[in-house]
């Protein structure tokens, strides 16, 4: 998936002490998810199973593990892609209809993650990974393709993204920085795709929106990746989830961070944080300012309420090609986004119906409807 390995989410404390290198869930945090005893298969019991017309698991390829080990020269270094808190990430080859592996340059490129055998955590990640993207399919949601889980030996297999990650495009020096058009569409499709999520029954919240779990195929269409943070929102009367503290810095929303209530509006939030990453092209989190880290939310809210001060956020790379008003209702968007208080926060809904007017023409008519479909509202900043 281009660039796939690029680092694990945090447990996150809260704001007043510090921050553990790692992630760590209570037990019951993958509550949703289960698998069958003896680790050789995958059961799908998410209570989306009866609710929303799921793509059931089972249409999900199954591959063995000698499937992958010919799919990528038996995980051979010039098949690597990289590393992260999942575990390694390799190129392989498969035939587009049968899926059976093939040789290199036959058939479909396809991204390989293979799961860590001493990583507990990533085990309950492989597992949502494999019940949320098994169940629902949206043109902004990575495909997930097929799984092998053979004793203790857990892979997933995905589209490739020949783009790699958002954060690339944005970040990474000698990097050609993408254009305002560009910025604009992957901001809508990151839309679409919480809108999809946000719209199931029960939502689904993300956890970990940001710039290196957006990756971009050749067009740069942009597709949400990484969900082994995901969970079920509240339903009912319920108005959050508890949860352990997860998620990356500088992305989480404070009262997350705060209190561990979890909620839709948590992805909001963290949308409003890679708006101000497209517009500025500055991390959410800069470490390069005389050695004090500084978060770009702290920074750049002064400037989001001032039409003629908002240009100072703006990315200099771009060299002021951007359209000013586009610009303007993004800012806005931002500031709504960041709001301190969730309740005040607009749907992704509303935000999808804001900023979607600012797209810029493609090749393809683009949807926002997935598997099941959902209406959107219109929310004017």
């Amino acid at each position: 998936m281009g660039n796939l390995c690029l680092g694990k989410p945090v447990e996150l404390a809260s704001a007043s002490s510090s921050i553990p290198s790692k992630v760590v869930l209570k037990s019951n945090d993958s509550s949703d998810f289960n698998s069958s005893s003896n680790g050789s298969s995958v059961s799908t019991l998410s209570s989306h199973q009866s609710t929303s017309h799921p793509i059931p698991i089972a249409a999900l390829k199954a591959f063995t593990l000698n499937d992958l080990k010919a799919a990528t020269k038996n995980f051979r270094s010039d098949s690597y892609l990289g590393e992260g808190g999942f575990g390694c990430v390799y190129k392989g080859w498969i035939d587009e209809n049968t899926h059976a592996p093939t040789k290199p340059g036959v058939g479909i490129v396809v991204a390989i993650k293979k799961l860590k055998q001493e990583s507990i955590q990533g085990h309950k990640e492989w597992l949502a990974e494999v019940t949320y993207l098994g169940q629902f399919h949206h043109e902004n949601l990575v495909k997930l393709i097929g799984y092998c889980s053979e004793a203790d030996k857990k892979l997933l297999v995905y589209e490739y993204m020949p783009r790699g990650s958002l954060e690339n495009h944005l970040f990474k020096r000698g990097v050609q920085p993408i254009s305002w058009a560009t910025r604009v569409n992957v901001a809508i499709d990151v839309a679409r795709g919480l809108s999809f999520l946000h719209s199931l029954e029960p939502p689904v919240i993300y956890r970990d929106l940001k710039a290196s779990n957006v990756l971009l195929v050749s067009d740069f269409t942009a597709k949400l990746s990484d969900f082994g943070l995901a969970r079920n929102g509240p339903t009912g009367d319920k108005t959050h989830v508890s949860t352990r503290i997860v998620g990356t810095r500088g992305y989480a929303a404070p009262e997350y961070i705060a209190t561990g209530h979890l909620t839709v509006k948590s992805d909001v939030y963290s949308f409003g944080v890679v708006l101000l990453e497209l517009m500025s092209g500055k991390r959410s989190l800069d470490e390069d300012r005389g050695g004090m880290e500084e978060a770009l939310v702290d920074w750049a809210k002064p400037f989001l309420g001032n039409q003629r001060k908002m240009v100072r956020i703006m990315d200099t790379r771009l060299e002021g090609q951007y359209v000013k008003k586009a610009a303007q209702t993004l800012a806005s968007v931002a500031e709504e986004c960041l709001h301190a208080d969730p309740k005040s926060r607009p749907s992704m809904a509303e935000v999808l119906a804001a900023i979607e007017e600012l797209q810029a023409p493609r090749n393809t008519p683009r949807s926002s409807k997935g598997t099941p479909s959902h209406s959107l509202q219109r929310y004017k900043p």
